[in-house]
């Protein structure tokens, strides 16, 4: 199953790569989101290590239970190859009703036919006001005007 744009990627691949990878998880369905990685995937998330996409239905399938209206923007930091590096944020909030801006760095290796076998990520969390929240589009695809991380200032 090729999955496109295909590496080795130009500049318009990857940051169109970047912005379907956004769009995937925006959707909040952990078995959309899966399908854009190998069977055997390797993710390291935070102190989680991932492997294959059975273990990735699961892992967000509890991670979208807990992080309530979820809402996430990547940008491209660089790339070359097989390989894209993006900084991203997202916005959510718990059960108890407390905001969270959540920042975080992603390496991503992708296979010859587009799919990402390697993801590693490195996030940090961080309580906001309410007031703070800078994501207000309806819960799923971000829409194009809406600013990305570098015009919102983050």
């Amino acid at each position: 199953m090729n999955k496109p744009p295909l590496p080795p990627f130009t500049y318009e691949d990857a940051v169109n790569k970047v912005r379907l990878a956004e769009d995937a998880w925006n959707s909040r369905d952990p078995n959309r989101v899966s399908l854009a990685y190998t069977t055997d995937s390797q993710w390291r998330n935070r102190s989680e290590f991932i492997n294959g996409r059975e273990e990735i239905v699961t892992f967000l399938t509890k991670k979208w239970l807990k992080e309530q209206n979820y809402r996430l923007i990547k940008e491209i930091w660089t790339y070359e190859n097989n390989r894209i590096a993006v900084r991203f944020a997202y916005e959510w909030r718990d059960s108890l009703q407390n905001w969270f801006r959540s920042y975080g760095n992603e390496n991503w290796e992708f296979d010859n036919s587009g799919l990402m076998k390697k993801r590693y990520a490195s996030i940090n969390d961080l309580e906001i006001n309410e007031s703070e929240r800078k994501y207000f589009w309806p819960l799923g695809r971000r829409p194009d005007d809406y600013p990305g991380l570098t015009e919102l200032g983050l």
